[in-house]
């Protein structure tokens, strides 16, 4: 992959960082933290910039910080769909797999904490709480693939709205360490352009079903990007999902 030029004031420690409970690191101690933060570098990316190009090296890999990034994957006939978010916490390559699978471009403003692939391979063989806590994010997301097949494959468009404000409210709340709430409001992140892409909808579809949504009461607008959920238990079985949390997030 060919870098950039991106910088990140400040180095933060690794006790204060906001993603530390939901990382790839939540579950070292003192002197792990340590050992990570010696190997540690922060990079920023701008809403639009390209972090990583689908069969690119990719020598790096990194757990975002803050902002959110699309993965996307381009068709033989140049037609691009996207197939994934990256959200706070969110671990971006593979150790062992020197190129990139997807596409990875920044949503919104992006900063990422990072680590040479080689340095990184090699502290998880000395920390296996590490390789562990890794195992467990990737089968995560492995299981937030099959949701996300159910979702595109057999959910209605106002389902498929539904359930991205469920993600999106559930892992706002996760990165703040509040539990399960009757109550969110969170700011999306997506344009709703990105929204339709992401859900496989036009735009105008995207558009009415959140109206009708916000017309119902089950979701209130504050400008263009403010999202308040007065009843999150509606908003989930507006969404189709299971009593015990369906969409994992």
């Amino acid at each position: 992959m060919r870098f950039q030029t991106f910088h990140h004031n400040g180095r933060q420690a690794c006790g204060d960082c906001p993603i530390r409970h939901r990382a790839v690191c939540s579950r070292c101690d003192d002197d792990e933290l340590a050992l990570l933060d010696q190997a540690k570098f922060y990079r920023s990316f701008e809403a639009g910039q390209t972090i990583a190009l689908s069969g690119e090296r990719m020598d790096f890999v990194a757990s975002v910080v803050s902002g959110i990034a699309t993965l996307t994957q381009t068709l033989e006939d140049g037609r691009r769909q996207m197939v994934g978010l990256l959200l706070p916490s969110d671990f971006v390559g593979r150790p062992g797999r020197d190129h990139a699978a997807y596409d990875v471009t920044a949503t919104t403003d992006v900063v990422m904490c990072c680590f040479r692939k080689a340095r990184f391979e090699t502290i998880m063989q000395d920390t296996p709480r590490i390789g562990q806590r890794l195992l467990e994010m990737t089968l995560d997301e492995l299981d937030a693939a099959r949701e996300w097949m159910l979702l595109l494959g057999r959910k209605t468009a106002r389902e498929k709205i539904a359930s991205l404000l469920v993600i999106l409210a559930r892992r706002d709340a996760a990165l703040r360490a509040q539990g399960a709430a009757t109550r969110a409001s969170f700011d999306l992140p997506l344009t709703r352009e990105a929204m339709a892409d992401y859900l496989g909808l036009t735009l105008e579809t995207v558009s009415r079903q959140i109206s009708a949504l916000k017309r119902d009461g089950v979701i209130g607008l504050v400008g263009t990007r403010r999202v308040d959920v007065p009843d999150m238990r509606r908003l989930i079985d507006e969404a189709g999902d299971d009593s015990d949390g369906g969409m994992p997030f």
